[in-house]
């Protein structure tokens, strides 16, 4: 009872109440602008998190995330052009309720089961994350080592697009978190003569140039979008409980998928909407009304985005194995506010761990009024020029990487990465394989040297422990089974051939 009252005077605070009503209000508008992703709105919070108290830097990252994602459906359904990749799923839906004159239908759907999928998943968050937590006390070295590789592993396996280019990714991003000093060793690896390689690649400075320089040159290289015209909307919320009586299966089928692919290292909000909706549709009783403006995909889909962004905070604050791209840049402010991520945070600072909780809860209420007066104002922001928006976002990303460390190298970094991080989605690689690779590089790494020294350079401890067994059997049985598979089945063509 003393942790609950401690935590709800954390987030009593001036400072935090402020934090989340600014924060929630930033998301909004960042989604609802297509070419500007949720994670880069996480992204440019990374330097501004730097001035304020753990609590609000957490709740700063959870409410703009939480809206942004939302939001990102807004220029979906006006303008049939996604605000962030988790809208693609349900685009063609929800424009095709605009077309017909009735967007305040598909906007309520989204806004409505936006905010249940969220409350559902922070309890998923508060049931499943303890539990697991007094688990994750009994691990050692050995055992993270592979856990650590399991993440890596699922990254590149529930990517969407080519396993091997995911793997090609994700090998870079370990190449990534090699350079510099921080090794067993004290020695250079990587630096090339340069004294700002010494400390390392600054994560920060690497995400915000992947997410934000990235998608400025995406969106400056895209073809403006179509003017909104100004229009009136009817009541936003007008018959959405009826909805929620009529598809409370879809819902709570979206929440679930929601929370096992959030839980899952790499996967994110856009692959469980993009799975919930195609089940959705799979299972529906009227599946020929899909893409005519049909609301059970976007019920089930819409829960299911929000719903695994909170469970992406499962694996990243029991293990500091980020859950999607948003938890990758997460686990970097946890780190700096020192909340490092593991199970002794859930016991000596529990306080802080249901102080996260409350902001998730209060996020995903508040979502509902602001997010009214945002699709509102919708026609006013969709108005802004493109070049006006994007030269805002470099100048933040500028600015901010230097404020983190007060060099020059850190923007060139961040230039840089903008670069890396384009190319990579321009050909098709992930971009979420590589950017796990660069946060969970050093731990898999640490994990392994400090094994090995305790063991005194043998390997047996990795497999004779029962954890480090099962661990180990599910991170060869993932990477070698694929082919095991492949070879078995063209043994038995071959054979029948014959």
């Amino acid at each position: 009872m003393d942790t609950l009252i401690a935590s709800f005077q954390m987030i009593a605070s001036v400072e935090v109440i402020v934090v989340i009503a600014l924060s929630s209000l930033y998301g909004l508008t960042i989604g609802c602008i297509p070419g500007l992703s949720a994670t880069m709105a996480t992204a440019l919070l990374v330097p501004i998190t730097f001035y304020l108290s753990p609590v609000a830097a957490v709740a700063a990252i959870i409410s703009a995330s939480a809206m942004a994602i939302f939001s990102g459906d807004i220029p979906g359904t006006l303008l049939r052009i996604p605000g962030t990749p988790a809208s693609a799923a349900y685009t063609g839906e929800a424009y095709a309720f605009t077309k017909r004159g009735e967007p305040e239908v598909a906007l309520g759907a989204a806004l409505w089961f936006s905010a249940l999928g969220g409350i559902f998943g922070t309890f998923a968050l508060m049931l499943i994350a303890p539990a697991l937590a007094e688990l994750a006390l009994q691990f050692s070295s050995y055992e993270y080592f592979w856990l650590g590789c399991l993440g890596l592993l699922c990254a590149t396996l529930v990517s969407s697009g080519s396993k091997p280019k995911a793997m090609a990714a994700l090998m870079l991003g370990l190449l990534v978190s090699c350079v510099g000093m921080e090794n067993a060793a004290g020695t250079p690896r990587f630096t090339f003569g340069s004294i700002a390689l010494l400390s390392g690649i600054d994560v920060i400075a690497a995400l915000v140039g992947v997410f934000a320089v990235a998608e400025v040159m995406r969106a400056m290289s895209a073809p403006p979008a179509p003017v909104m015209p100004r229009r009136k909307f009817g009541s936003i919320l007008a018959g959405q409980w009826a909805l929620t009586r009529r598809y409370k299966r879809q819902m709570m089928r979206g929440n679930v998928i929601g929370v096992m692919i959030g839980a899952l290292p790499g996967a994110g909000s856009d692959m469980a909407a993009w799975v919930s909706y195609a089940i959705s549709a799979r299972f529906s009783k009227t599946p020929q009304k899909f893409g005519t403006g049909h609301p059970e995909g976007l019920v089930e889909a819409g829960s299911a985005n929000n719903a695994s962004l909170a469970a992406g905070w499962i694996p990243s604050l029991l293990f500091g194995i980020p859950g999607d791209t948003i938890t990758a840049i997460a686990i970097g402010v946890l780190y700096m506010k020192g909340l490092n991520p593991g199970p002794t945070l859930f016991t000596q600072n529990a306080a802080s761990m249901y102080a996260i909780y409350w902001v998730f809860i209060i996020a995903n209420i508040i979502m509902i009024p602001l997010g009214i007066m945002m699709i509102r104002g919708t026609t006013y922001i969709l108005q802004v020029p493109r070049w006006a928006i994007m030269s805002a976002v470099l100048l933040c990303c500028a600015v901010g990487v230097y404020a983190v460390t007060n060099s020059m190298a850190s923007v060139l970094i961040a230039a840089g990465f903008g670069v890396v991080g384009y190319a990579l989605d321009r050909y098709g690689y992930s971009v979420a394989a590589f950017v796990l690779g660069i946060v969970m590089g050093p731990m898999v790494e640490e994990n392994f040297v400090t094994s090995l020294i305790k063991s005194g350079g043998s390997i047996t401890p990795f497999f004779d422990r029962p954890a480090a067994a099962v661990l180990a059997i599910l991170t060869l049985a993932g990477l070698f089974g694929p082919l095991l598979f492949r070879l078995a089945g063209g043994m038995r063509r071959r054979s029948t051939a014959h």
